[in-house]
């Protein structure tokens, strides 16, 4: 993928805020050394952008500014004009995207076959133009990033356990330019950098943004010097190119202007889009930290009258795995895949706080004009799901998995199918169900897909891209 690498790079839209009627944007462009990219031009303004970062042989750029939030516009840059959909005050359309890419040779596969999906959008957009992008997690696949550097290249089998404060600094800037390369050449790609140009993106991490599993990895790896090091490199990078931000700088959307942790909110028009930062405070007993369940607390009391989206990067409702863990730690040659568990609300290790979780989306759900669904990735299955609550009421969940991450075995889905055949009550009165999604025969699809949701008047529905299904019909939510 890298031959396709051509600076500059972007512009790549990013929402700071709707406020006031207006969509406050930033641009993120990446140019080489000794650039500077011209000013994004809005009629006879003009947006200087700053220096957000620099690399060995590159600089990271920012441009802020705002466009109307009720109506279609446009703004230009390098001499070319980009029209923003830009209405979130009336009918709208957006896209929920996750795992966008794979653990092992993401970088060496074929552009065209790797980015099928997000071409299959980029038409979607030309036929019904997206408001945003939410990207529910694993945007980046960074597991290779360790490579080639003496201190990570065991990483996380084995840590030095004294490693020296030059090592340390040399590691440092090797995870910084690895991190770099990935993100210019998933954002160089032309199906993504043709969409990311017109139709702003709200991002949340996952475990690949960092390292597979990271926070359910034991703490002697977490903790070591070199997990924290590439934690504070994957953070760094993850505020400059998902958020267009750096430390001191976050956007107002953000709960915790110091960034302990990266959860965010944004209001619109009758919608809230709630995404609170699963990762930052995670340990292996521990999903949300003070300042996650803090937010989450504060985002539910407050009075929000229209449809609240709450991005949950895994699956908020899901079968019984904590059964399929029981079973995973007890067998030698399956405890490998005990971090994968680990990391889904349903683990054994988590019960109490997907259970205090659950509770609390059931009262935001149940209080008088006011709606809920969860969107979820991470799992590289399409699938939904449901809560029932009190009063007919149900708690929808809709989960798209695998824009780019080649689908798993249909055993695979076959299993989790079987699983959720047992049903899950975590809170009593209130079954879990896996819906099937309209049209298909099984409650799992092993296909890469992506997810669009639209209010037309009041009235919400979601319809999933199969790649080989095709499109579902609609189905309320």
């Amino acid at each position: 993928m890298h031959d396709g690498d051509k600076f500059p790079v972007g512009p790549i839209l990013f929402v700071d805020e709707v406020t006031g009627g207006a969509l406050h944007l930033s641009a993120l462009i990446v140019t080489e050394k000794g650039e500077t990219p011209p000013p994004v031009e809005i009629g006879p303004d003009r947006i200087e952008a700053i220096r957000l970062a620099e690399y060995a042989r590159h600089i990271v750029w920012r441009a802020r500014f705002s466009l109307p939030a009720d109506r279609p516009s446009t703004y230009a840059w390098n001499g070319q004009e980009f029209d923003v959909a830009g209405d979130f005050t009336g009918d709208l359309c957006f896209a929920y995207i996750s795992c966008n890419g794979e653990e092992v040779g993401d970088m060496e596969r074929e552009g065209s076959e790797r980015n099928a999906m997000w071409a299959r959008l980029r038409n979607e957009h030309r036929r019904r133009p997206l408001a945003l992008m939410l990207h529910g997690g694993d945007q980046l696949y960074a597991d290779e990033v360790t490579h080639g550097h003496s201190l990570s290249h065991d990483w996380p089998q084995s840590v030095p356990a004294a490693p020296s404060r030059a090592e340390l600094a040399d590691l440092r800037q090797h995870l910084r330019e690895r991190f770099l390369d990935r993100y210019v050449a998933l954002y160089s790609a032309p199906q993504f950098a043709w969409l990311a140009a017109r139709v702003p993106s709200l991002m949340q991490w996952d475990d690949h943004d960092i390292c597979d599993g990271w926070g359910s990895l034991h703490r002697s790896r977490t903790n070591s010097q070199v997990g924290q090091t590439l934690f504070s490199v994957a953070r760094e990078s993850f505020l400059i190119f998902q958020q267009a931000a750096t430390d001191g700088d976050l956007p107002a959307r953000f709960a915790d202007p110091t960034g302990r942790h990266l959860g965010w909110t944004v209001r619109a028009s009758g919608l809230r889009i709630l995404a609170p930062d699963l990762r930052s405070e995670r340990t292996r007993r521990d999903i949300m930290g003070p300042g996650g369940w803090n937010m989450m607390q504060t985002e539910a009391a407050r009075d929000m009258p229209g449809h609240t989206f709450l991005m949950s990067s895994v699956p908020l409702l899901g079968p019984r795995l904590s059964l399929l863990e029981a079973v995973m730690v007890a067998l030698p040659r399956m405890q490998k895949y005990e971090d994968d568990l680990r990391d889904q609300w349903q683990s054994r290790s988590h019960r109490a706080e997907w259970q205090r979780l659950l509770e609390l989306v059931r009262d935001m759900a149940q209080r008088d004009g006011h709606d809920v669904t969860a969107l979820s990735g991470e799992i590289h299955l399409a699938t939904r799901a449901t809560m029932e609550l009190d009063d007919g009421l149900r708690l929808h969940q809709l989960v798209a998995s695998g824009i780019a991450h080649r689908a798993p075995t249909t055993a695979w889905a076959r299993l989790l199918g079987a699983l959720a055949w047992l049903g899950e009550d975590p809170l009593p009165g209130h079954p879990i169900r896996i819906g099937r999604l309209p049209g298909q025969r099984s409650r799992y699809v092993a296909e890469r897909n992506y997810l669009l949701v639209a209010r037309s008047g009041a009235a919400w529905d979601a319809r999933w891209d199969l790649e080989a299904s095709g499109m579902t019909d609609p189905l309320p939510v």
